[in-house]
């Protein structure tokens, strides 16, 4: 019996190196030279676009998941962040095909089925020249602090359970591992954190040192706090969470970037669409304007990219499970919710300039800067610069960094991913600018271009 599961895994293996050779076009992802963005092996930039599809393993069929995958991708999405041991009892309770993930609780003995169909998602990913984001289990796995659990992972058996997953993915150029799974590596009772670096140090060993590695931090917090200096983590993570609204992920982006060794910097899960603030109803709901104000300005502050979430669609809300926390519709009803659209409408802005040699420069905004809700952030580029207007109110800027002596201008609307007609205008070093509409869910980009450019219309 062992020896057939050798075979079948070693068949496998070569199925999948020809199908990685075939599919995927620029190689691996790695850090920029500077060290605070992402592109591709080839130099190709990378704009990472997540969406939180954490339950996706425990709780879809086959189908479900080729019509999520695929809906995510005509949005622009291009990596899915989902949990191999998922968090709601995914230890005990099976998938949709009746299969567990390990054979009695022992992270030493998965279970082929269920990685099966793990296989397949992560070749059906591929097609779609998507990333997975995997996390190799959630949080209470680990570390007792909220959660089903239960607890099953020691140093010893972390690090065997990673080279298995290293071995078992080593061919796949489209997997960023994820460590953490909500929950800090320490908390007032123990101290995982060698725990995770056994598991990292298992992943790496299995893929050949091939893998990129983040982790994902609770609420309010980035892996900065516990990792600043590992060298198996390769981009910092963030969440800013669901408890409040306009979080200063500006200034926890800023504070990153800051740390040395410098590392590409990201919020991992913001405030979800339709998500109740701070998990109460009664409180409201974030929606789409709460998702671009902080997703704009994470971005706009010099992340490497940022991840969406919705709260039906993280857990696959559907008549066939509990809900979680209040959501308002099933997950096939969420898949064309706003604020999908409209991170896929920020990918495409910052694509339509250099993606990889952005500056993040508030010394842009010289007047009328606001607090929380109306907190403008601003970067600049070879030749131009965006500046993120989270409300209709009007800003003094410095533009004498332009070299030229006239300006073209655009207002892009985030709401619709729409530019407006370019106006060409004499440059000063200080000018005024107000966005032109007011109302609720007013926000907007404005666009400077050096007149002398050729740059595209913002967003297409």
């Amino acid at each position: 019996m062992v020896k057939r599961i050798a075979i079948a895994f070693f068949l496998f293996s070569i199925v999948i190196s020809v199908f990685a050779q075939e599919q995927w076009k620029h190689g691996r992802l790695q850090a920029t030279k500077d060290g605070h963005y992402l592109q591709y092996n080839d130099g190709t930039p990378f704009f990472w676009l997540g969406d939180t599809g954490w339950e996706l393993f425990h709780r879809l069929k086959k189908e479900e998941i080729e019509k999520y995958l695929e809906n995510r991708k005509q949005k622009g999405f291009n990596v899915i962040q989902s949990v191999i041991l998922a968090e709601f009892d995914g230890l005990k309770k099976p998938n949709q095909y009746g299969e567990v993930p390990l054979i009695d609780l022992d992270p030493t003995k998965p279970n082929e089925k269920y990685f099966e169909l793990v296989d397949w998602t992560v070749k059906e990913a591929m097609k779609r020249n998507m990333f997975m984001g995997l996390l190799p289990t959630w949080g209470d796995k680990v570390i007792k602090m909220w959660g089903q659990g239960p607890i099953i992972f020691t140093e010893n058996n972390a690090y065997i359970y990673g080279k298995w997953l290293g071995n078992r993915y080593k061919d796949f150029p489209n997997i960023i591992w994820i460590l953490g799974g909500d929950r800090p590596p320490v908390n007032d009772s123990s101290d995982k954190k060698n725990l995770w670096r056994s598991m990292a140090k298992g992943i790496l060993e299995g893929t050949n040192k091939k893998a990129i590695i983040t982790y994902h931090p609770s609420g309010e917090s980035s892996s900065t706090k516990f990792w600043p200096n590992e060298s198996w983590l390769n981009i910092q993570m963030l969440q800013s969470g669901h408890a409040k609204k306009d979080n200063p992920v500006w200034e926890w982006i800023k504070r990153d970037r800051e740390v040395t060794p410098v590392k590409p910097v990201l919020d991992g899960e913001p405030n979800y669409e339709d998500h109740p603030i701070n998990w109460d109803k009664k409180n409201g709901y974030f929606r789409d304007y709460d998702v671009r104000r902080q997703t704009y300005r994470s971005v706009f502050s010099g992340a490497c990219g940022v991840t969406y979430g919705n709260q039906a669609m993280w857990q696959f809300y559907s008549e066939r499970e509990e809900p979680v926390a209040f959501p308002e519709r099933s997950w096939i009803e969420t898949l064309d919710r706003p604020g999908a659209f409209q991170v896929g409408y920020l990918k495409k802005l910052i694509e339509s300039r250099s993606v990889i040699d952005r500056i993040p420069d508030q010394s842009i905004i010289v007047g009328g800067q606001g607090e929380k809700m109306e907190y403008a952030t601003a970067f600049r580029g070879n030749k131009y610069c965006m500046i993120y207007f989270p409300t209709s109110k009007g800003l003094t800027l410095n533009l004498s960094f332009l070299s030229g002596s006239q300006i073209r201008t655009w207002w892009f609307y985030p709401g619709k991913g729409e530019a407006g007609a370019p106006v060409v205008m004499q440059k000063i070093s200080t000018m005024n600018f107000t966005p032109p509409s007011t109302g609720n869910d007013s926000d907007w980009v404005l666009i400077i271009d050096d007149a002398d450019t050729k740059f595209s219309q913002p967003g297409k």
